[in-house]
């Protein structure tokens, strides 16, 4: 104890001595520093008091120290922001997974609020809203100038009310309107299905309810498609998952790793900084994975989309995501009020930061747009194609058992099924036959 106490000392005699001869300089400037501050502290209380007293109409002060507190938040970044106890309300209610509204997650770019991504099964998704999408006005009213919170308001009403929103999209000529009716948006996290051998997750947010519900659907899929040996493989899809959660992010990254870290933030010092790694125990028993992402899928979808990649997991296919790698630390303020403040950045295992850059696919995979039928393609008869077998007097195959012919049939069956399915979402069909692909390699 003694020699700890001498070392110690010695230690701050030294730090004396080095700093007797910067002090002087170091002090100086944190006094102009401080004088500067100061300074401008002075000038918006000068400015606070010039517009309570003269300003052409009497104005409420704590509107205006509001106003001013958001308007310094929001000069930050686009995500940075201060809640109303109204808004802090409204938040908690969304990472509940339920609220009322359009059912969209916005940003803004430009000057203009840019949908992140729809949520299925809302007024926005019904009506086509896209990701990637402008808003560029509401009921005629431009968006230009307002900030993020202040054109969120303006879409927001009562259930049941409809809202016009001019809309721009990339290739579309001019902007267009599209009238949405509003709607108590209740978020199903997860939703699951079995495509032939394929257990399918659509995980659409990531609120509290999103690992419980996931690991109860996967169960429930798996049991349907007769246990794990009948499943060639899982795809998880995350396209147009605007995020949420940092806690469910990795628990469901962890449901499909044994070991190894599943993500790491860093803030401004190295103290900040925190890493998650997963614990031992596969939900897919090794199965293989396919996940999908497009430009709707942000912040906690990457997280699990990166996590899952650099450790060679999954096979990420769609298109390049949103790139929203920023972490938000929302504190309680006095008055039931909240502050949204970005304090970090996110980075895969492998060291990539996926802000602004996202998650780029394995296999890049486009989702066609739609294309109109006009009336005289639609009533054209198709080309027949035929086959051998169709040919008149064709000899028959009497090689093969009734077995033979058994599974020849259900593989006919399986990809006709697959090609309706292409039709109806290519990027899936897509991920389904590479697990086809994959376990029909390893069966040979």
């Amino acid at each position: 104890m003694k020699n700890f106490a001498m070392a110690a000392g010695g230690g701050i005699l030294l730090g004396a001595v080095a700093t007797t001869q910067i002090a002087g300089p170091l002090v100086a400037q944190e006094s102009l520093n401080n004088a500067s501050v100061y300074e401008q502290l002075d000038l918006f209380g000068d400015i606070f008091e010039r517009i309570r007293n003269e300003y052409v109409e009497e104005v409420d002060e704590a509107d205006l120290i509001e106003a001013a507190i958001d308007g310094m938040l929001s000069s930050l970044d686009p995500h940075s922001s201060y809640l109303s106890p109204d808004d802090a309300a409204d938040m908690r209610e969304q990472t509940r997974g339920e609220f009322g509204g359009l059912g969209i997650e916005v940003t803004q770019e430009e000057g203009f609020v840019k949908v992140v991504s729809p949520i299925d099964e809302t007024p926005a998704a019904a009506a086509g809203i896209m990701a990637g999408d402008f808003i560029t006005a509401v009921d005629g009213d431009t968006l230009l100038g307002l900030t993020l919170d202040e054109a969120v308001e303006l879409m927001r009403g009562p259930v049941g009310s409809e809202i016009v929103i001019t809309v721009v999209r990339e290739g579309v000529e001019n902007p267009f309107d599209v009238t949405i009716i509003r709607d108590t948006i209740r978020l199903t996290a997860v939703r699951s299905r079995v495509e032939g051998e394929t257990v399918v997750l659509r995980i659409t947010t990531f609120s509290d309810q999103t690992f419980p519900s996931l690991e109860e659907q996967m169960a429930e899929q798996v049991e349907a498609a007769g246990g794990m040996d009948n499943v060639n493989g899982f795809v998880i899809d995350l396209r147009n998952n605007p995020g949420g959660l940092l806690n469910q992010a990795i628990a469901v990254s962890d449901a499909f790793l044994d070991a190894g870290e599943i993500v790491s933030t860093r803030g401004r010092t190295l103290a900040d900084g925190q890493r998650w790694n997963a614990r031992e125990g596969d939900m897919a028993d090794g199965k293989p994975i396919v996940v999908l992402i497009n430009g709707g899928s942000a912040s906690a979808s990457e997280i699990v989309a990166g996590a899952l990649q650099d450790h060679d997991r999954a096979i990420i296919i769609g298109t390049q995501s949103f790139g929203k790698g920023s972490v938000q630390t929302v504190t309680p303020l006095r008055g039931d009020a909240a502050m949204r403040l970005t304090t970090a950045r996110y980075y895969t295992p492998s060291g990539r930061s996926i802000q602004s850059l996202g998650i780029s696919p394995d296999i890049f995979v486009e989702q066609p747009m739609p294309e109109p039928v006009s009336e005289e393609e639609d009533d054209a008869m198709p080309p027949v194609f035929g086959s051998e077998a169709d040919l008149r007097g064709a000899l028959g195959n009497d090689q093969l058992s009734d077995d033979e012919r058994q599974q020849i049939e259900a593989d006919r069956l399986r990809a006709e099924e697959t090609a309706a399915l292409r039709e109806q979402d290519y990027q899936l069909a897509y991920a389904i036959d590479i697990l086809r692909g994959l376990d029909t390699l390893g069966n040979r």
